[in-house]
């Protein structure tokens, strides 16, 4: 094959990606308010389950924090809230950061339609991971595998940077979510969709970037059970990961990519 054929074929597919992602957002933005709050909600449960495990693994592992194993596991299990989320098709507010957004770059659709996709999405998440979270508490003494310290190690090792850090961090876990988008609409069966969640998302959880959907869960934990984490902390990291997360999905993903595949066209 030529090098001409072979650019031919990657522009295409480039460009097969990038139609069933207008596609797929142009949808979501159609949906009714009702539904888009409750799979929104549906995924702030969902992901719920990978802050869950890690707390358990904590627990139940002699390792901690630094130690490559424990470290491996635990970037393993927070992947898990991830699968449920993205391979039942709910929706999460870090993957819209990406989608919608090229809808809008296409003219297909109107700022007025991408605030409205993000804010319903974003509230049914954060609700979603709150009552996760009470239900989960309330449950606790019972399950009898999740020791309350290890909720405080896990929302202290988010938490405890300097704002600035919270940003930046956010950029790379949306720029990352991002990718995860992409990758996820190229993928051709469940499998390979399955290992892009396994290594993205767990290489969010490995280098502990602020996800502001999974973080929410995983700090409002630490809120709840522990005296070392405040109300300004929690505040603090959501503002800053939701900005970090939107802007790195946002730009070093649906600009660049949507803008190389445009630009490449004949």
């Amino acid at each position: 094959m030529s090098d001409s054929q072979t650019d031919s074929t990657e522009q295409m597919t480039s460009r097969n990606i990038l139609g069933s992602l207008l596609e797929s957002a142009l949808h979501e933005m159609q949906r009714e308010r009702s539904g888009l709050l409750l799979s929104g909600l549906s995924a702030g449960l969902d992901i719920g389950f990978g802050p869950l495990m890690m707390a358990v693994i904590l627990t139940l592992s002699p390792g901690s924090f630094g130690d490559l194993g424990t470290e491996l596991l635990l970037a393993s299990v927070y992947s898990i809230g991830f699968m449920f989320v993205i391979l039942g098709r709910s929706e999460l507010f870090t993957e819209h950061t990406t989608l919608a957004v090229i809808p809008v770059l296409d003219g297909q659709a109107s700022f007025k339609q991408l605030g409205r996709l993000w804010g319903l999405v974003y509230v049914g998440n954060l609700v979603g991971g709150l009552l996760f979270t009470l239900l989960v508490t309330l449950l606790m003494p019972e399950l009898g595998v999740v020791d309350p310290k290890s909720f405080e190690t896990i929302a202290l090792k988010l938490v405890d940077h300097d704002l600035p850090w919270l940003f930046v961090g956010g950029v790379f876990a949306g720029w990352l979510m991002g990718l995860l988008a992409w990758l996820v609409a190229a993928a051709q069966d469940t499998t390979a969709r399955i290992l892009l969640v396994l290594i993205v998302a767990g290489t969010i959880g490995l280098l502990h970037l602020p996800h502001s959907i999974a973080g929410n869960v995983e700090v409002l934990f630490g809120l709840i059970v522990s005296d070392a984490i405040s109300l300004s902390d929690y505040a603090g990291f959501l503002v800053l990961a939701t900005i970090g997360n939107a802007f790195g999905g946002a730009v070093f993903v649906a600009l660049l990519k949507y803008g190389h595949v445009v630009r490449g066209a004949n």
